[in-house]
C-alpha cells in the first residue's frame, strides 16, 4: 500500500490521546462547585477541553462567579486530580503504536498544553514505554500554548526535524487546529464524540489508535495480528443482555456500570469472553458503537453469543474484551453498522482458542 503522507517524526498530545485522564477527572469540577452552591455547564466545559491550565481555570473561576484567586483554585484542585490521575489507563493501541514506532527508530516526543509539573505526575502510568519519547513538552515551556503552533513548532525543532515532516495524534480541538497551524500532518482522535463534526480539518479521524496504520504515513507497518486479530489490554464490563435481535445476537441494556471502564474511544467489532453466573463461560463477538441519530450520541453494543446454539437467557453477566477485528463499515445506520459476519465469528472463535486470547479469562477479571 502506497504512503499517502511521509513522515519522519510523530507527536503525540497526552491526557486523552495516550491517557483516559478527561474521563476519570469528568466528576471533579461537579463535586468542587457543588460546594459553592453551582452547576457544571456542559458546553462551556466542551469548550475547555485541551485549553492551557491557566486559561482553563481562569474561565472556571470567571464563568461560576467563585470567590477564589487561581493560585487558590489550583491549590484546591490539584491534590483532587492527582489522585484521580494515578486511576487513569492507556488509550486503546496507544501502548502497542508508541512502543513499534520507538522500535523502528522514529523519533517521538510528547507535546501537552498540562504544566510540566503534571505531566511528570502522569508520566509514571506510561510504565517502561514512557522512556520512548525524546522529547517531552508542557504548556508552561514555551510561549503559547495550544491552539497556538509554538509546542510543536518547538517539538519539532527538539527533534531535529521539520515540522512539515512531523505527524500529529491529538484529541482536542486546539490541538489539532495548532498542530495544523505548524505544518504538520494530523490525526485526531477525538475524546468527545459529541464534536466529531468539528474535526474535518484534521487529515485522519479516527475513532482510537487500534485503526491507525502506520504505512500510510510512510511509517513501518504492524506484523502483530494474529489469524486476523489483535490482542488488546483487556476491558472489563458487567452487561445486562436484553432479548434475541437475531438468533444469539442480543443488545446490551445500558446503565451507569456498562461502559465504567470502557473508553470512550472504543468503536468497532472487537471479541472475547462472558461469563454466566450459571452458564460458565461463553465465548463472544462484541459490536460497540455510537448511536449519532439522537441529539445526545449515545453507546450501543452488541453482543453475538459464538458457541451457544440454544438460546440465552436475559441475565446479567460479565464481559471480557481481549481481542480486536474491524472497525465498523459505517456509522450512519448504527445497527447496520453493528452487524456481525459469519467471517468476524470465525475469526473470533479460532483467535479465543489461542493462549493469547484465552489466558485472561481465567485470570485478571473472571475467575
Amino acid at each position: 500500500m502506497a504512503a499517502a503522507h511521509q513522515v519522519s517524526a510523530v507527536i503525540f498530545d497526552l491526557d486523552g490521546t495516550l491517557l483516559d485522564t478527561e474521563r476519570v477527572t469528568r466528576d471533579i469540577l461537579n463535586e468542587f462547585l457543588a460546594a459553592y452552591g453551582k452547576v457544571p455547564d456542559a458546553e462551556k466545559e466542551e469548550k475547555r477541553l485541551g485549553q492551557m491550565y491557566k486559561e482553563s481555570t481562569t474561565g472556571v473561576i470567571a464563568d461560576y462567579g467563585l470567590p477564589l484567586t487561581v493560585e487558590e483554585y489550583s491549590e484546591a484542585m490539584h491534590p483532587l486530580y492527582l489522585r484521580r490521575w494515578q486511576k487513569a489507563k492507556p488509550l486503546p493501541g496507544v501502548k502497542r503504536l508508541v512502543k513499534h514506532l520507538h522500535k523502528n527508530g522514529v523519533p517521538l516526543a510528547l507535546a501537552s498544553n498540562s504544566i510540566r509539573r503534571n505531566i511528570d505526575h502522569k508520566l509514571a502510568k506510561l510504565e517502561d514505554w514512557g522512556d520512548c519519547f525524546s522529547v517531552i513538552l508542557g504548556g508552561d515551556q514555551v510561549p503559547k500554548g495550544k491552539p497556538s503552533p509554538d509546542i510543536f513548532l518547538e517539538a519539532a525543532k527538539r527533534l531535529g526535524v521539520n515540522p512539515s515532516s512531523c505527524l500529529v495524534i491529538e484529541d482536542s480541538l486546539v490541538g489539532v487546529q495548532g498542530a495544523k497551524a505548524s505544518g504538520a500532518k494530523v490525526v485526531a482522535v477525538p475524546s468527545l464524540q459529541s464534536q466529531r463534526q468539528l474535526y474535518s480539518i484534521a487529515d485522519v479521524v479516527l475513532y482510537s489508535l487500534l485503526d491507525f496504520h502506520p504505512e500510510l504515513w510512510g511509517l513501518p507497518p504492524f506484523e502483530d495480528r494474529i489469524q486476523g486479530a489483535l490482542p488488546i489490554d483487556p476491558l472489563f464490563s458487567n452487561v445486562q443482555i436484553g432479548n434475541a435481535i437475531l438468533n444469539n445476537l442480543h443488545m446490551v441494556l445500558s446503565d451507569d456500570r456498562t461502559y465504567e471502564f470502557i473508553p470512550d474511544q472504543i468503536s468497532g467489532i472487537f471479541f472475547g469472553w462472558a461469563k454466566f453466573k450459571v452458564h460458565g463461560f461463553s465465548k463472544v463477538v462484541i459490536g460497540i458503537g455510537w448511536d449519532f441519530s439522537q441529539q445526545n450520541p449515545e453507546r450501543v453494543m452488541h453482543i453475538d453469543f459464538v458457541d451457544s446454539s440454544s438460546r440465552i437467557r436475559t441475565e446479567p453477566m460479565e464481559l471480557l474484551v481481549t481481542g480486536y477485528i474491524r472497525k465498523l463499515q459505517s456509522t450512519e445506520n448504527i445497527l447496520q453498522a453493528l452487524s456481525i459476519t459469519d467471517e468476524d465469528r470465525r475469526i473470533a472463535s479460532d483467535a479465543l482458542d489461542l493462549l493469547a486470547f484465552s489466558e485472561c479469562a481465567n485470570g485478571l477479571h473472571l475467575t
